[in-house]
């Protein structure tokens, strides 16, 4: 390094600043690797490439400020409003899977309803088709004690058997398809839920996240809030 001038070392850095090949993360991890590299790196013709590349409409305004405070005031302010978009799309992706675990619910509640709804169309059918079986048994010769019991069962049915039972067949038909509707929505309805919790994790494992605070480990904040300061200790 001590071979080559200062005047080449600050060309080498121009031009990959202006080629996007080097981004502000590059200087500050040069302005903290020597000294001469720190004077270099700080030079206000960098920040000021940097500063049109990466905020062309800032740059574009005039300003008193040095173009390396201007690059950091527009970048932490970027970085708010990236931050402030992201907790937004958080929580409508969080509302959506709420809406998603309520819709699964009521759908899980109506077809419980429908079930048992079923079940009881399909129990009185079976008893009038036991009544009806009776009634076909009394006009043949049976037993007394068989007959008899036949004819309790038909005496307990109170209502037409043949039109009662059509009822009661299509209503288990319709019971049955309205159960198929609701397997068919509740399948879409995870599907929809899974999407969103994925697209929900996806979102929490932004890069924006980093900025914020952890409590998992003080070991592990304290080592980073150090990383963190000897990483950005070039903007002071």
């Amino acid at each position: 390094m001590s071979v080559l001038p200062d005047e080449l070392w600050f060309r080498i850095l121009e031009l990959g600043a202006g080629t996007s090949r080097l981004d502000y993360r590059d200087l500050c991890s040069l302005a903290i690797s020597c000294r001469r590299l720190s004077q270099l790196s700080s030079d206000p013709a960098l920040w000021s490439i940097l500063l049109a590349l990466d905020f062309p409409q800032s740059s574009s305004s005039p300003s008193t400020l040095p173009p390396k405070s201007a690059y950091k005031i527009r970048f932490e302010r970027d970085k708010s409003r990236k931050v402030l978009l992201w907790r937004r799309a958080v929580l409508n992706v969080e509302s959506q899977v709420a809406v998603s675990e309520k819709r699964l619910r009521d759908l899980e509640s109506l077809m419980v309803k429908e079930m048992e709804r079923l079940k009881t169309v399909g129990d009185e059918l079976s008893n009038l088709e036991r009544a009806r079986h009776a009634t076909v048994a009394l006009n043949v010769w049976q037993p007394e004690v068989v007959r008899s019991s036949h004819m309790e069962i038909v005496g307990q049915c109170t209502v037409p058997i043949e039109s009662r039972c059509s009822a009661l067949k299509m209503e288990v038909k319709v019971c049955k398809q309205q159960i198929g509707v609701y397997k068919n929505a509740l399948n879409e309805e995870k599907l929809r839920l899974c999407e969103r919790k994925e697209k929900l994790t996806s979102l929490k494992y932004h890069p924006l996240q980093s900025y914020q605070t952890s409590n998992t480990d003080d070991k592990d904040n304290v080592k980073r809030k150090k990383l963190k300061q000897s990483k950005y200790s070039y903007w002071k």
